[in-house]
């Protein structure tokens, strides 16, 4: 915090090119239906310390990242001289191990895709890869891009959900206990035993305006008690703050989702696992652009999975040399 002509402000370390941990200009109260007492009633609302817990044998971290390679224009056969817009896009997703000290990839898959609402959508075979068709429903109240880009994000999530339950097989009788750490919402994946999501931004609030400030005030490591809630989908969920350096009131503040079948001292109990475990793996800012919230072994898993997609301007070219045969 930093004092000028009487002014006291503080900088946010999140690297603008991110956006905001937490978007002040777009934060609205979310229309969600919240159940506060889950964990303890309301009035007994306070941060929680943490408490032992037996750690893992076995973190598993999974993401995915995606990258727009081209949009194409998918022309009508029918002779009309229209054409409709695509996007060819690679994308890829993987799981990072962090176990007996040391961190290790243990399952990735690239996949690539041209996304269209063109009917006559059709696969498209390149020197870097086949491009499945993937063709998407045109919406009245959405503009096309924003239709295309949800169609390119259900794909990665299934290629996380894939990659996860291979990463799982892979490590069955090497590891004992574990617990995944889904990097973004749980949807699709609440299923997956041992399971949290991890949201490092915010752009809503889904507490009440008492409860809402008391996340400002939490210390390194503590946590809110748990809420569920429900939007299109229903879920467990907390804040948690990570250990940090300074800033803003809701710096290292991350929000931790579980799946909503947990009983009360389940969700509990993995509430607590988050507040010995996640911490461990804080970034600093000197090293990375969104410390604390973007983990350690995430963003190295991220390096690794953009590696894998290829040099953009090969693949570029592939699909230039595609598209005149």
């Amino acid at each position: 915090m930093t004092a000028v002509a009487g002014m006291n402000f503080s900088i946010d370390t999140w690297d603008p090119g991110y956006g905001s941990s937490m978007e002040a200009e777009e934060l609205a109260r979310s229309g969600a239906e919240v159940e506060l007492e889950v964990e303890v009633p309301t009035e007994e609302w306070a941060p929680i310390d943490p408490s032992p817990v037996p750690a893992p044998d076995a973190v598993l971290f999974v993401d995915g990242v995606r990258r727009i390679d081209a949009r194409v224009w998918i022309d009508d056969p029918a002779g009309t001289n229209s054409a409709s817009i695509g996007l060819c896009a690679s994308y890829a997703a993987g799981v990072v191990c962090c176990c007996s000290g040391r961190a290790h990839v243990v399952a990735t898959d690239v996949r690539r895709g041209v996304f269209t609402v063109a009917s006559e959508a059709a696969d498209i075979p390149t020197p870097a890869g086949v491009y499945r068709a993937f063709r998407a429903a045109a919406k009245e109240d959405k503009p096309l891009a924003v239709v295309l880009s949800s169609a390119l994000q259900e794909q990665l999530a299934e290629a996380e959900l894939d990659t996860a339950t291979a990463a799982r097989a892979a490590i069955a009788g090497h590891v004992g206990s574990d617990l995944l750490v889904v990097d973004g919402p749980l949807s699709g994946r609440t299923h997956l035993p041992r399971a949290v999501g991890f949201i490092k931004s915010h752009q809503t609030t889904y507490l009440p305006g008492e409860l809402n400030a008391m996340v400002g005030a939490l210390g390194p490591h503590q946590r809110t008690p748990v809420f569920l809630m429900g939007t299109t989908w229903v879920r467990h969920s907390w804040y948690l703050r990570l250990p940090s350096v300074g800033g803003p009131p809701w710096s290292g503040v991350v929000r931790v989702e579980a799946a909503p079948h947990l009983g009360r001292a389940e969700v509990a109990e993995l509430a607590n696992l988050t507040q010995s475990v996640l911490g461990r793996f804080a970034s600093v800012a000197y090293k990375d652009s969104r410390a604390p919230q973007n983990l350690y072994p995430i963003a190295g898993l991220e390096r690794d999975l953009r590696h894998r997609l290829g040099d953009q301007q090969f693949v570029y070219r592939a699909l230039r040399l595609a598209a005149t045969r």
